[in-house]
Parts: structure tokens; sequence; C-alpha cells
């Protein structure tokens, strides 16, 4: 059996990771060999990487920042998601390659073309199976950040920290990638509870991994 890729996407505060811990635990109990990762942070230099591109109290440029998340992605593809995929697991990643077109296209404003030429480099063209896109408002989204924040040590990281018109432009790329790509990119809004998520989710989820042999067929949702 062939392993099968699926990324979730969406802005800050959507309740992805949540998600994704919720379903790494259906999908574990149901005997789906599932290996969950992240980007940046999916490798050991990942996670060194992720620390000084988040930290909010460094200052980074935009191109230095495009190129270190490609640099994380090229070693998170190679080192952890080619071989988990060859090997025939459920790999799931929090974050991927239309973050990149979203955050530092749209967001920061890098073209198109310079865009797609730095996710070839670091993909060699892997692409998703599946990609769930976890939509809210940009209010929301803020609220939702602003609480989880709210007394932490740590604070706010520099995503975190942007702009509300930064995130709406993040926003509206990942829903053009959305429309554009309609059999790969399914559409779920989070502005209800954890458990409504969570329902939506295993709706898509769980009849295309029994449509690729990771789940039993007679398990019924």
């Amino acid at each position: 059996m062939s392993g099968t890729f699926i990324t979730f996407e969406g802005i800050d505060g959507s309740g992805k990771s949540t998600q994704l811990r919720l379903l790494g635990n259906f999908l574990r109990a149901n005997g789906c060999d599932a290996l969950l990762t992240r980007e940046p942070g999916g490798t050991a230099l990942g996670v060194r990487l992720r620390a000084a591109l988040l930290d909010a109290m460094e200052e980074v440029d935009p191109l230095t920042e495009l190129l270190v998340f490609a640099a994380d992605r090229a070693q998170h593809v190679r080192r952890v998601l080619l071989p988990a995929l060859k090997a025939g697991k459920v790999v799931i990643s929090d974050r991927y390659a239309d973050a990149t077109v979203a955050y530092q296209g749209a967001g920061r404003g890098f073209s198109p073309e310079l865009i797609s030429q730095i996710v070839q480099l670091a993909t060699d063209g892997l692409k998703p199976d599946l990609t769930l896109l976890f939509d809210l408002s940009i209010d929301e989204s803020i609220n939702r950040t602003s609480r989880r924040t709210t007394g932490r040590s740590s604070g706010r990281d520099r995503l975190d920290i942007e702009k509300a018109d930064f995130h709406a432009r993040v926003r509206d790329a990942y829903l053009q990638i959305a429309r554009a790509e309609p059999e790969r990119v399914k559409l779920i809004d989070t502005s209800g509870p954890v458990e409504y998520t969570q329902d939506r989710l295993k709706e898509i989820i769980i009849p295309f991994l029994q449509s690729r042999g990771h789940l039993a067929m007679n398990y019924v949702y």
C-alpha cells in the first residue's frame, strides 16, 4: 500500500493543531498507521529554525524568512515525509507549501513566480493528496490568538503580532487556493465548537482514507 499525504492549513487561531491531535488519537485507535508532523519544526533542525523564525524579538528580513522556511521544508520532505510515505504511512502535516503561498506570497508580497520556484525546489514536486483548510474570520482569529497567549511567559510569536490586514491577505490567499483546487482542498468552518469541527473533519477524512485502504471499509461514522 502506498502512503497518503494530508495537510492541515489555516490562519492562526483556526484550531488546526487541536484538530490534528484529536484526529491522530482517533486514527491510532482505529488501527491507522499515522504520522503527525508540522512545519516549521518537523525535524531536529526544523525545531531550531522554528524557534528563530517565530521569535517575536528577532528581526527577520522577509526574504530570509522565505528562504529559511524553504530550508525547513526541504529537510522535512527528504528526512521525514518521503521515507514515511514510501513506508505506506498516512502522513498528516500541520502546514506545508500552501502556507508559503499564503504567508510569504500574499502576506509578505513576494511574486507568485518566485514562490512557485521556491516551493518546487524545497518540495521536489511532492504535493498533498488532500488538504483541509480550517477557516474563520480575522476578528475571531485575533480573539482566539489573544486568549491562548494571555498569561503565557512566551507571549505571542512573530506571526501572531502581525496587523489584521496581513492576516486578511493570508486568509484571502488560502480561500483562493481552495477555489482553484476544489478536489484537493476541502474547506472547514471552524467558527463553532471544537466537537463540531472534528465531526466535519471526520466526515471528509474517513471515507477518503477508506478509499485508499488505510481504514476498514466497515467503519461507519
